[in-house]
């Protein structure tokens, strides 16, 4: 019996756990200077382009890329691409 196999009625003890979901637009660094100096109104420049893809994160792992979509009012992602194991 293989020890990695779960029996597939264990695996709907897993369906309703929680996970955070996070989706990555871009980074940049700052010194703590121009941190403090930030008021309402201020921009940040990240360091992606407009039309890059994002990174979704589950937990803290990367899971896929996508596009950032408009919904209704909301922001959304279109996933256009699920990241194998060696993300």
């Amino acid at each position: 019996m293989d020890p990695t196999a779960a029996p597939a009625g264990n695996l709907d003890v897993l369906l309703d756990v929680p996970v955070k979901l996070t989706v990555e637009l871009g980074s940049c660094q700052m010194t703590m200077k121009d941190v403090l100096q930030l008021v309402g109104g201020s921009v940040v420049q990240l360091d992606k382009v407009a039309d890059a893809p994002v990174d979704l994160y589950v937990n803290n792992k990367r899971i896929a890329r996508g596009e950032v979509v408009v919904v209704e009012d909301r922001f959304g992602i279109k996933i256009t691409e699920i990241c194998g194991s060696q993300t």
